[in-house]
């Protein structure tokens, strides 16, 4: 198959859905399915090689076009909705769509069929959602106008019916969507994944004293880092590692500030940005690690997140909030140990209860390197293709009378 996926954002980056992006299309391309990327360029002062950016090889089925976009934000984004629209018809058009973009897949399918290939959505979240949610998920952001989310619900209803084919992060994504707008076909939820070393081999944990608690991610106030801080602070013998966050926003410098004033300053080391391929080196120094999750619709809901499989695959002890979406994964007492969400002292018994029984750290250190064998990228390629094969079937995405629900 040739598959244009579709992605308005600058490239290589260094966010998470910059990852996700490129590792989904790298693993369809090495499946074999021709993958053309259309993605804005990059803001960097020298251009960088995105392949190389993420630790990835070169595979030739896999191509990366930049949109020509200039002007204001909403004239960037016209400019790149013109040129997806322009990409997408034609005699020698692709045979299917993929994007995580509503927007786009929403101007998409007012094309007629006819005239462009099979569209499939993932979808990340109730975007009208999202929008009243975006002052607890962003510091300092403002919540969508209540034209925007009655705008974003039309286009999630219109996308919902036409897609030719959609996909879900999380069941619990998938079953909301289902109850509000009815049954559909084509409908599957694909999780995310990570990079799994085909002579990976578990080693267990060492015993390491003081025991070092790491967290890897963004540090928006719903990721939940405060919770793990406060947890920290309950624990005096323990040491704590916080990877990821951007000095240009505000969430690190609050973080620090929180970690001296609960008197973390000597025992938790904040790294900062780093590289995405740096990021398992770094997870390897942690002994226990951590996904501190709070309650909101978001992380009960309509994460996947990157490290909960980069967790899995390091093979270390979890301790994570007991949350619907991260429950899809996580059993407890299996492969991880889950706690009350938002409560900073669960957070810390659970902590404590990991470091101090040694083999309960070993055994849940087993099972999750033993559950990542099952969200790879290439597992997470093939579940795609099975939706988009099934998106270029005939019919309509609804038809009468048919029975739908995730798969």
């Amino acid at each position: 198959m040739h598959i244009l996926y579709f992605a308005d954002i600058r490239f290589p980056l260094e966010r998470a859905n910059g990852i996700q992006t490129v590792q989904t299309c790298w693993a369809l391309a090495a499946r074999g399915h021709r993958v053309t990327m259309l993605v804005r360029p990059d803001t960097a002062a020298a251009a960088r090689d995105p392949l190389s950016f993420y630790g990835l090889p070169p595979v030739p089925a896999l191509a990366i076009e930049r949109a020509r976009v200039a002007g204001t934000a909403p004239a960037r984004r016209l400019g790149y909705l013109v040129q997806a629209l322009a990409r997408s018809v034609g005699r020698r058009r692709a045979d299917a769509i993929l994007t995580r973009d509503l927007g786009a897949a929403s101007v998409l399918l007012a094309v007629p069929r006819s005239l462009r290939p099979a569209v499939v959505y993932e979808s990340h979240g109730f975007a009208p959602e999202v929008g009243r949610a975006l002052p607890d998920l962003l510091t300092g952001a403002a919540p969508a106008s209540q034209a925007k989310q009655r705008r974003l619900a039309a286009r999630e209803r219109r996308v919902w019916h036409g897609a030719d084919g959609y996909v879900t992060i999380t069941s619990a994504l998938a079953a909301e969507l289902t109850s509000m707008f009815g049954d559909r076909r084509a409908l599957a939820v694909v999780p995310d994944g990570v990079r799994l070393d085909p002579d990976r081999r578990f080693v267990a944990p060492p015993l390491r004293r003081p025991a070092t608690i790491a967290y890897a991610g963004n540090l928006y106030p719903w990721k939940g880092v405060e919770v793990l801080l406060r947890a920290l602070a309950e624990l005096p013998d323990v040491r704590g590692l916080v990877i990821g966050g951007h000095r240009a926003e505000a969430d690190l410098g609050r973080l620090e500030q929180l970690a001296h004033g609960l008197g973390l300053a000597r025992r938790v080391t904040f790294t900062g940005p780093v590289e995405p391929p740096q990021v398992a080196a770094r997870l390897d120094e942690a002994d226990v690690l951590v996904l501190p999750n709070t309650a909101m619709a978001i992380s009960a809901r309509y994460t996947s997140p990157l490290k909960l499989f980069e967790y899995l695959a390091a093979g270390k002890p979890i301790v994570a909030s007991d949350l619907p979406a991260l429950a899809e994964v996580l059993r407890h007492d299996r492969n991880a140990w889950l706690v009350t969400a938002g409560d900073s002292g669960a957070l810390a018994r659970g902590i404590r209860t990991v470091v101090e029984d040694v083999e309960l750290g070993r055994r849940l250190a087993r099972g999750a390197f033993d559950a990542a064998g099952d969200y790879s990228w290439d597992r997470r390629a093939e579940r795609l293709e099975r939706v988009i094969k099934s998106a270029l079937g005939p019919g309509p995405a609804r038809p009468p009378g048919a029975a739908g629900g995730a798969s």
